[in-house]
């Protein structure tokens, strides 16, 4: 009596059906005022050392977040899940204003010349990535997800790709690993690259072009390329934004790789299942029950490809809008420096609650593997754009 009393017992608060209120899920209040004041402490880091973009800050804090003994069992418990909507739904909403960054007459003021190497170096960059992380054998997306931050634009993109991931295998804290990876070696640029201008001959321009062309996320790009002087910055702004306007269609060849992987997958098990059934023809109700391990497949791969992303997210679309809408020119300056502000707000608490998630002991256990990826795929990018921009200019 005593042991149908204690299982009673377990039963009764998830029993709904008796009359009783389901469980609240979690708030995300928590996590969402982690993320703001996170923000808040990384304005504050960029304000006292300017070399040291908003961006950057606020990732390394959120790293610190997840580890201090005071603050990691808010951010594994209470935090959790405001941190993770502010690292998915925030992250869409600073790429959509991202594209008001961006007009389609600076970029082609640049030349076709210009725009082919930006090309070049962003295909070279994310294959030979993906590439030599499979070698590595890095697990899940990770080898994506790092292709894309350092042949795009850093963090965003890899934050607009593991949005759509599809066929893939992997979780957040594959994003947080690759933003903690991209961040790392886009501030080691901030202190590298302006020691290597001279010694590589690069006038003002040039080196302009070739940050622009080679350091993965926009703060870190204006931080490097303002130590040689203005011109050289606005050379790094405008190669920079010219990759960042290849995000649509980078996502968009994302999605339909994920397609033909899933349906590749889809189409062995549906093969395995029919060479099962021959081979169990003889056998009674052999036949009846490979059709309904074949109808149980078709039914799972229906119920998948109901749920895939579309071709092109919408959040993406409204990156390409706010790109058409800066290239009318009828937005005055004010509003185009408020959206910057605002943007650059929602990216720094979306980094903040990736950085969260990143978990040391088990970054470390791949340390090795992602330290290689990442220092190879720097030398990738830096050696290609620097080729691309004697060729160029």
């Amino acid at each position: 009596m005593a042991l149908l009393g204690d299982r009673a017992g377990t039963r009764e608060p998830s029993a709904p059906a008796t009359g009783g209120t389901p469980p609240r899920a979690p708030s995300r209040l928590p996590g969402l005022a982690m993320a703001a004041l996170g923000v808040a402490v990384a304005s504050g880091v960029h304000l006292l050392v300017p070399a040291v973009p908003m961006l950057t800050a606020a990732v390394v804090l959120g790293i610190l977040a997840a580890h201090l003994p005071g603050l990691r069992g808010l951010v594994r418990g209470p935090g959790r899940r405001g941190l993770t909507l502010a690292g998915k739904r925030l992250m869409r909403l600073g790429i959509v204003l991202l594209g008001l960054k961006l007009g389609l007459r600076d970029v082609l003021g640049l030349g076709w010349a210009t725009v082919a190497m930006v090309a070049v170096v962003v295909t070279a960059t994310f294959f030979g990535t993906v590439w030599l992380g499979r070698r590595l054998g890095l697990r899940g997306d990770q080898p994506l997800l790092i292709a894309t931050g350092y042949s795009i634009c850093g963090a965003s993109a890899i934050g607009a790709v593991s949005e759509v991931r599809d066929g893939y295998e992997g979780d957040e804290e594959d994003t947080a690993t690759s933003v903690a990876l991209v961040t790392l070696c886009g501030t080691l640029a901030i202190a590298v690259l302006p020691l290597l201008q001279g010694p590589l001959g690069l006038d003002a321009t040039q080196f302009g072009r070739w940050v622009g062309a080679g350091v993965h996320d926009v703060g870190q790009v204006v931080a490097t390329a303002q130590t040689a002087g203005p011109d050289a910055l606005g050379q790094a702004v405008l190669v920079k934004l010219m990759r960042v306007m290849l995000l649509a269609p980078l996502v968009a060849a994302v999605v339909v790789a994920g397609r033909r992987r899933r349906a590749a997958a889809k189409a062995a098990a549906a093969r395995a299942a029919t060479q099962a059934a021959e081979g169990a023809g003889g056998a009674e109700g052999g036949a009846p029950g490979a059709e309904g391990a074949v109808g149980a497949e078709g039914a799972a791969g229906a119920g998948a490809e109901g749920k895939r992303p579309p071709l092109v997210p919408l959040f993406v679309l409204g990156f390409l809008a706010m790109v058409a809408v800066r290239t009318t020119g009828l937005l005055p300056t004010a509003v185009l420096d408020g959206a910057g502000q605002v943007q650059e707000i929602l990216l720094a608490a979306a980094l903040f609650g990736l950085g969260s998630a990143v978990h040391l002991p088990s970054l470390a256990r791949t340390g090795g593997r992602v330290a290689t990826l990442g220092l190879a795929s720097w030398v990738v990018i830096a050696g290609v754009s620097y080729g691309g921009v004697l060729l160029t200019t």
